[in-house]
């Protein structure tokens, strides 16, 4: 049985240090979460899940309304966590870390996740959505970095480079049977 997983990576939020959690979307992010909608509208979206975070939420905010849906959080659907509070990345150092991250999925900084962990965990809230929902059409409010380790958990070819060509939103229809990745298709055109 086919199951359509509709990976919505959240529009173009402002970056405020320490606001990782609760920073909205820009005026731009916003126009844009509008033609998320336009574009999924149409698709028979059954169920709406998203990362507890702000601008992941508001991403999928306006489907939900225009469907009548909830939106289901998932803690383990959340942002990768780069450090520790006592940590301070620089903007200019955050892409070298990121790549060091997919040279090796272990490596993570202090008090921070590694890849392999944050795919762990967003992988095991996947497959359970994939079972529960089995058949169904299910729109998935997420992040760039946190989106490409799901989709590279089914196929190695969405790495770094994936990531690196992501926008701000964009969307992949992902079609499984079962727990197997059978077609991927981008929706989002700028």
């Amino acid at each position: 049985m086919k199951t359509i997983i509709y990976m919505v990576r959240h529009a173009e939020s402002p970056y405020t240090e320490g606001n990782e959690r609760t920073r909205g979307l820009t005026p731009k992010g916003k126009v844009d979460v509008e033609r998320v909608t336009e574009i999924l509208m149409d698709e028979g979206i059954d169920i709406i899940i998203s990362s507890p975070y702000t601008r992941a939420i508001l991403s999928v905010e306006g489907l939900a309304r225009q469907l009548n849906l909830n939106i289901k959080t998932f803690e383990d659907l959340r942002e990768q966590h780069f450090a520790g509070e006592d940590y301070i990345i620089e903007k200019t150092e955050l892409m070298s870390i990121i790549r060091e991250k997919f040279n090796d999925l272990d490596y993570a900084l202090p008090g921070g996740e590694s890849n392999a962990v944050c795919q762990n965990r967003s992988i095991a809230v996947l497959k359970t959505i994939l079972k529960e929902y089995e058949g169904k059409k299910i729109a998935i409010g997420t992040h760039g970095l946190v989106m490409t380790l799901m989709m590279n958990h089914f196929d190695s070819n969405y790495g770094l480079d994936f990531l690196n060509q992501l926008k701000k939103p964009d969307i992949y229809k992902m079609k499984f049977e079962d727990l197997e990745l059978k077609e991927v298709t981008r929706l989002w055109n700028e």
